[in-house]
């Protein structure tokens, strides 16, 4: 096992941040408007906004609570992550084509349409704030997994890839971060491709054997009972049954996710976009955390109620098996990860920023002024989310911080990602409906995580969840009992399913 990382994987990590630079100042020699540089010019083909979606709908998280769960249950984040194919099937067939009518400037710019300005800019307002967190929490978990684990320093960690971001996606926009997403995904095919492969030699060799098939046979005849069910522990059907409608929500709503749909060249290629994006959710899983289900077999045993040891089993595992110079592939396999989904979710909010804000107030801005304000926006975005993620760093630490983050989500989930769909689908919802579920929903959602002070579990997923997306369709429908619409407003809204339904 080595001990650290050697000077040719700083070579490689090197190489590959030198890449993603140069990928920036491509696209930065071309000329570009404030529309081309968020993707709203629609010209973004198929495949590469499939493969971009893919890249943000994950983090370096993955590499760490998902091979902590094969290591410890075997099958079960295989079953997590295959929630999210029928979620993005269901988006290829009933949002692919509405989200690419609906959404011009910004991922939010149709809710001052379908619902009232005034939402808008309260999701604006609250959307933001949880972007940045979100971001945040992502980079330190580079940090902190690349950093701990893999001996890489975390304080240079955190600024070289935050700075990294924001420098390409400053000078290209969209689609200097589509074609580094597809850079970093070549990258990460190349260690998931590799890695099953050197653990098959370890397992083949614990009985003098050697062969892929007889690896196999060794990892099936020496894995502990039960490791291949699609349950376990706290994993129940119903909380795969909640996770499927909390995944679900965020790949049909997020606001980098819903720029993938609307930047496509056709309505045809945003839903081929999609089947694409559940391919490889579907093939993806098996392989990526094969790894770590079969460390339980070749690695010597880990204490499996120690959160730092399973934290650190992606890390365990790369410096068990892996040559030198493979290891600083790992790294930037992690970075690619973290990197894909911060650089789509700067580009977004910077679109918000721009489109919902400064356009707001802005008076008739040139070409030249939208541009500036672009890229000024993602100056702004991005060096929030580093300033951030080192408060976050000495005020509280990354366990923390991670375990709380998934709780706050699951309270601002639901008010923001119901009135999102609502708002789609349902043409009797009243305009003013969207933000008494955003009001009401955020309300009790608060009121459930102070009570949980008290109760724990009312700040676990399956709870706060779902009694929070209860209570923003319970605000809905008051609203659409009590706030009808008047004729103007029936009017709008009529107008805008006319434009989803293509009759417009």
């Amino acid at each position: 096992m080595t001990n650290g990382i050697s000077v040719i994987d700083y070579v490689v990590i090197a190489a590959f941040f030198a890449v993603m630079i140069g990928v920036g100042l491509h696209y930065a020699r071309r000329a570009m408007t404030s529309d081309q540089f968020f993707g709203s010019d629609k010209t973004v083909p198929w495949w590469l906004s499939g493969v971009s979606f893919y890249m943000n709908s994950f983090s370096a998280l993955a590499f760490v609570m998902y091979s902590a769960l094969a290591y410890k249950f075997g099958w079960v984040p295989v079953t997590v992550s295959w929630l999210s194919v029928p979620a993005v099937l269901l988006g290829a067939w009933f949002l692919a084509v509405r989200w690419r009518r609906a959404a011009t400037g910004s991922p939010i710019d149709y809710i001052a349409e379908r619902y009232t300005p005034g939402m808008c800019s309260t999701l604006a307002v609250l959307g933001l704030p949880m972007q940045l967190l979100d971001n945040a929490l992502k980079l330190l978990a580079i940090g902190t997994v690349v950093g701990a684990g893999m001996g890489f320093p975390l304080f240079w960690s955190i600024c070289i890839s935050g700075v990294i971001i924001v420098a390409y996606t400053f000078l290209g926009g969209l689609k200097a971060t589509l074609a580094c997403d597809f850079i970093q995904f070549l990258v990460i095919v190349a260690v998931v491709l590799t890695l099953p492969f050197l653990c098959l030699g370890r397992l083949a060799a614990l009985d003098g054997g050697a062969g892929l098939v007889h690896g196999f046979e060794v990892f099936f005849s020496r894995a502990p009972e039960g490791f291949f069910r699609f349950t376990a522990g706290q994993y129940t059907w119903v909380y795969m049954l909640v996770f499927f409608c909390a995944v679900g929500s965020t790949l049909s709503t997020n606001w980098s996710l819903v720029q993938r749909y609307y930047s496509t060249k056709s309505e045809r290629d945003a839903k081929k976009m999609a089947y694409l994006v559940a391919t490889l959710l579907f093939i993806g899983p098996p392989l990526f955390f094969f790894p770590a289900m079969a460390a339980r077999v070749f690695l010597p045993p880990l204490d499996l109620n120690d959160a730092g040891a399973m934290n650190a089993v992606y890390a365990t595992l790369c410096r068990a098996v892996l040559p030198v110079g493979m290891i600083g592939m790992v790294i930037a396999a992690m970075f690619s990860a973290t990197m894909s989904s911060l650089a789509g979710n700067f580009n977004a909010a910077a679109a918000v920023v721009t489109n919902e804000i400064y356009l707001k107030f802005a008076k008739k801005p040139s070409p030249r002024a939208r541009m500036a304000a672009a890229r000024i926006a993602t100056i702004l975005v991005g060096g929030l989310v580093v300033a951030l993620t080192f408060v976050m760093q000495y005020a509280q630490g990354a366990d923390d911080l991670f375990n709380l983050s998934n709780k706050v989500f699951g309270v601002f989930l639901p008010p923001i990602a119901i009135p999102m769909l609502g708002g789609l689908f349902v043409r009797s919802l009243p305009r003013r409906a969207g933000m008494a579920g955003l009001v009401g929903g955020i309300a009790v959602g608060l009121a459930l995580f102070s009570a949980g002070a008290k109760w724990p579990f009312l700040r676990e997923m399956i709870w706060s969840f779902s009694l929070t997306a209860a209570a923003t369709m319970v605000s809905m429908a008051v609203a659409a009992c009590l706030l009808p619409d008047g004729p103007e407003s029936r009017k709008v809204v009529d107008g805008f399913f006319q434009r989803l339904e293509g009759k417009a």
